[in-house]
């Protein structure tokens, strides 16, 4: 089963069915550890520039939702 949005997508044959942003194989989770370590949203983009700012900040906006 896969399950979708425009920001992020869960499909059991990523990561075991873990949330990734779209068209990459970067969790949503890692984004969300980096900024609970203290690391700044440039900092994460850096470190994965396959995710864009505009996906990063709309997966903050629905976790805040």
């Amino acid at each position: 089963m896969t399950s979708s949005s425009p920001v992020f997508h869960s499909d059991r044959e990523i990561l075991g069915g873990t949330p990734v942003f779209v068209g990459t194989r970067v969790s949503v989770k890692t984004l969300m550890d980096y900024l609970e370590a203290g690391d700044s949203l440039n900092e994460f983009l850096d470190h994965f520039p396959s995710v864009s700012r505009e996906q990063a900040i709309a997966a903050l906006e629905l976790a805040k939702d």
